[in-house]
């Protein structure tokens, strides 16, 4: 199921919710969510530039290899009728073992075709903000959301035969304000159902040379077994679109793009007290 497709779902069953009107749940003061998510990773990167008077672009996409299971944690705590503080956290984690098709040189290293190369990529993304319910009833919320998010994102490639070596790596982390909004129904005392997206601007923190943004929705149902226990399941969606300023020798400034995307169907459990 796609993004929007899934957002779309879980909206309608909003308003019908609404519409039905819903029924009436204690206020949980604090919802913790441990779950995992089965996330696709698709990596684009680009560059251009002018050398010698002549445009260069370049485009590539890369595929890790399928999907992997991965951490994802999110909590709630209500502090008053219509004031929350919301955290996440989303962790992806992946190594992929390749046999070279060509040699790489790189220096005085030469490192030939049928030998072993390992790429890793790694992304952590953590915000915590202030929830503040516009609408709150029984049955139906809508809060808008500010606070701010964490991200972390480290790429490395190693490649190895006949005792030579060739490694490199580089990553970015920083923090910077976010913005979002969520809505939120409860058509029956054991359901609920929850839509949440979030905007973040590199220009907004201290992501360095680093200009873009990072967007995240996730929609999710839930089921409570007890008044502190349930199960939940949805869909998650991630996007880093970042670009950096490069300059060179006999060159005009150029831009190197990363454009990471994460997506797939979360699952996990719920305790509420």
């Amino acid at each position: 199921m796609q993004p929007r497709h899934a957002v779309s779902v879980l909206a309608a069953a909003l308003l019908a919710c609404i519409a039905a009107g819903a029924h009436a749940q204690e206020a949980d003061r604090f919802t913790l969510r441990l779950g995992a998510m089965s996330a696709a990773a698709d990596t684009t990167l680009s560059a251009s530039t002018t050398h010698q008077g002549q445009p260069y672009r370049f485009s590539e996409s890369f595929d890790f290899g399928g999907k992997e299971w991965v951490p994802r944690v999110d909590g709630v705590f209500r502090f008053g009728d219509r004031h929350r503080l919301v955290f996440d956290y989303f962790n992806y984690d992946k190594k992929r073992r390749e046999t070279l098709d060509e040699d790489i040189a790189y220096d005085e290293v030469t490192i030939p075709a049928g030998s072993h190369a390992q790429a890793e990529l790694d992304f952590q993304l953590a915000s915590l903000m202030y929830d503040y319910a516009v609408v709150e009833n029984d049955g139906f919320s809508l809060g808008l959301q500010i606070g701010a998010e964490w991200a972390k994102a480290t790429a490395s490639l190693e490649a190895q035969a006949d005792g030579d070596r060739w490694s490199d790596s580089a990553g970015e982390d920083g923090v910077a304000p976010v913005v979002g909004v969520r809505l939120t129904a409860r058509p029956g005392e054991r359901w609920l159902f929850n839509l949440q997206a979030q905007y973040l601007d590199a220009d907004w923190g201290d992501f360095g040379d680093y200009d873009g943004s990072i967007s995240r929705a996730n929609a999710l149902a839930e089921y409570r077994f007890t008044r502190n226990f349930g199960l939940f399941a949805g869909y998650e969606w991630y996007r880093l679109d970042v670009k950096r300023t490069i300059a060179g020798e006999d060159m005009r400034d150029g831009i190197v793009g990363w454009d990471q995307r994460f997506k797939g169907p979360v699952v996990g459990v719920t305790f509420a007290f």
